[in-house]
């Protein structure tokens, strides 16, 4: 299909959810597995601008091209591991579940268990077991944890479900956001305009018969930037795009959003990625019943951003 001209200079994803009526997530994934080509050409950058004019195939049965084919996962990204546990810093980039029916996908969980395995291997251990447990979106860095027993994931997921998870994020949003606040919504997969997002009537079901799930997200200002801020977010619940979609809804889309930015009327400040980076994270071991804390500080195209944004002083 050729690129028209009201889609010319718009990123790839962009480009490839419009003409093929794909999903942002379906859209990126068949791009970066190498079932898009420009021009007879695969290009696997999601956010290559495309000119109107140009040729854009999409080939679901295209092989995986070999560069992005599943990488291994560098061992300063295991933050902690025990019999019960693997606390690791995802970098950005990578999804932490397969997508779809992607075959061979290049996740974190993976990567996790390639990593496992040549330990396992070493030590004359079979295939490694490997729960989860909750998710960071693909373009969100820092700490997540995996489950390696029943024991770890039951404990695990009873304490995601109570909230006692501990969870802080930092992120840089737009706008001068001046005051600590909490924000506290039902969301829904469809807010009314084809994205997920919070409702105004909570206490009616969706299509498919879901009910709307209560969000709760603690902001708070860390540092006042040219045009932008950058915030600390404590999850007092987990929901999909929960924080994303919260600041978006306030007025303060995080830089780098291309989902939940439609309508922000401000300027819109340039960003290699989401920036948002999971900075703190919290459980009770599931086994030894003692408080577990991790910290991560922000990855240097955060820092590099913030340095960018940094107002001088007087």
């Amino acid at each position: 299909m050729r690129v028209p001209d009201d889609l010319s200079g718009k990123p790839l994803d962009a480009v490839v959810r419009t003409l093929f009526s794909l999903t942002w997530g379906k859209a990126r994934s068949c791009i970066e597995t190498g079932k898009v080509q420009l021009d007879g050409q695969t290009v696997t950058n999601t956010t290559r601008r495309v000119r109107a004019g140009v040729d854009v195939t999409l080939r679901m049965s295209a092989p995986r091209p070999q560069h992005t084919r599943r990488a291994d996962l560098e061992a300063d990204r295991i933050i902690h591991i025990d019999a019960h546990v693997v606390v690791v810093n995802k970098p950005a980039g990578i999804s932490t579940i397969p997508y779809g029916d992607e075959e061979d996908p290049d996740t974190l969980d993976a990567r996790v268990r390639n990593y496992l395995s040549r330990q396992q291997t070493e030590r004359g251990g079979g295939r490694p077991a490997l729960g989860i447990v909750h998710r960071l979106d693909k373009e969100t860095s820092g700490l997540i944890v995996f489950t390696r027993t029943w024991l770890a994931k039951k404990s695990l997921t009873d304490q995601f479900r109570a909230h006692t998870i501990g969870r802080r994020y930092l992120a840089i949003v737009h706008g001068d956001l001046r005051t600590a606040r909490t924000i506290r919504s039902h969301l829904v997969a469809d807010r009314g305009d084809g994205l997920r997002g919070s409702t105004q009537r909570p206490g009616q079901l969706e299509k498919g018969g879901s009910s709307p799930q209560l969000a709760i997200t603690h902001v708070e200002p860390v540092e006042k930037l040219r045009g932008a801020t950058l915030v600390a977010c404590r999850l007092e619940t987990g929901r999909t795009h929960q924080i994303r979609i919260h600041l978006s809804e306030a007025g303060h889309p995080l830089l780098g959003e291309r989902v939940y930015i439609r309508g922000f009327q401000g300027e819109t400040i340039p960003a290699p990625r989401l920036m948002l980076h999971a900075a703190e994270l919290g459980f009770v071991h599931p086994a030894l019943q003692r408080p577990m804390s991790f910290t991560q500080p922000l990855p240097q195209d955060i820092e590099e951003t913030l340095a960018r944004l940094a107002v001088v002083p007087k």
